[in-house]
This record gives C-alpha cells, structure tokens and sequence, in this order.
C-alpha cells in the first residue's frame, strides 16, 4: 500500500473571512483520500524576518513553521493582492524560507482566487520570483487564476460550496499532487 502525500495549505491572508483562507479550507475537503491536508495557520505569529535571527536558536514559530514544510510532499498556497503584489505578512512567510533546505525541490502551486480583471497578476509574479529564491520546484500547472466570488463562498461553513468553483480547484489539487517529483 501506497502512503498518501501530505500537502501543507497555506493561506496568505490574515483576515478572519478571507476568501483565500475558505479557498484552503475548500482544498483540505477536497483533499481527504488523497492527501494528508495540513493547514498551516500560524502566519501571525511569525516574527518579523531579521537576517540576524535567523540563527539557532530559531523562534518557536518559525521552527513551527519550517517543520511542516519539510513534512510536505507538496504546498498549495492561496494568496491575495496587496497593492500590486503579495500581503506583508505572506512575504515575511517566505522570508523565513529562503536560504532554508525545507522548501528546496518541493513541489508548490498556488491560486490566486481574485476576482479583479488583472486576475492577481502582480501577486502571481512575485511569489514566482520569491518562490525562485527559496528553490521551490513551481508546477505551472498547478500556479493558476481561479476566480472566487464571495458569494460563492458559504458564510456559515467558511468554505467554496459553488460546484462550478470546486471543480477547477480539485484540478489544480489533482495536478500538484500529480506532478512528479524533483
């Protein structure tokens, strides 16, 4: 018997109904019996990236963090656009990888859920130009726009519950977790 993959969730938003975190709450649904789904939700609690703490010994958050990156077979991220690009809060995440062996050679998509006519495209290029740096290997086939309409999301369960919004979202989880590794 084959073991599942685990795939690490992440949301680059901190707003409590974010679109993007019902996006990876929607991802771990669809997940179950074909990936371990573990959401990461400490984004927060990081502190901010400083070169000089990035020494041993490391804050409690980012050895959090950085443990279920290594764990994953492959990380699905969910950000919005700020202003042009990724959130602060999102970047610093990434921060905390680059330079790191946790994140090198493992697989990663992400969506951007916008419903904007530019589609996220400034957040899209940044994260593959930060995801560049960290040594991530990027499935362009799994880093794709997906139109999110609020109204698509079902307030009381926090999660995409339109059909017609859930499909392109299990194939972008079908091709991640698909795609061969490095």
């Amino acid at each position: 018997m084959t073991e599942i993959p685990t795939l690490l969730l992440i949301s680059g938003s901190l707003r409590g109904a974010s679109t993007n975190s019902a996006v990876v709450r929607t991802l771990a649904e669809l997940a179950e019996g074909h990936a371990k789904a573990v959401t990461y939700e400490g984004m927060g609690s990081l502190p901010h990236f400083n070169p000089d703490d990035d020494t041993e010994p490391l804050p409690a958050e980012v050895v959090r963090l950085r443990a279920l990156i290594a764990s994953a077979d492959a990380i699905l991220i969910c950000t919005p656009e700020y202003a042009g690009s990724l959130p602060g809060s999102f970047k610093n995440l990434l921060d905390w990888t680059v330079g790191g062996v946790e994140i090198t050679d493992k697989r990663v998509g992400w969506i951007n859920a916008s419903v904007a006519p530019t589609g996220a495209a400034g957040a899209h290029a940044a994260l593959r130009t930060v995801l560049g740096y960290t040594g991530a290997l990027v499935v362009d086939a799994a880093a794709v726009h997906v139109p999110v309409p609020r109204d698509a999301v079902d307030p009381e369960a926090g999660v995409v519950a339109e059909a017609g919004v859930r499909k392109p979202l299990a194939g972008v989880l079908e091709t991640l977790l698909g795609a061969e590794p490095a």
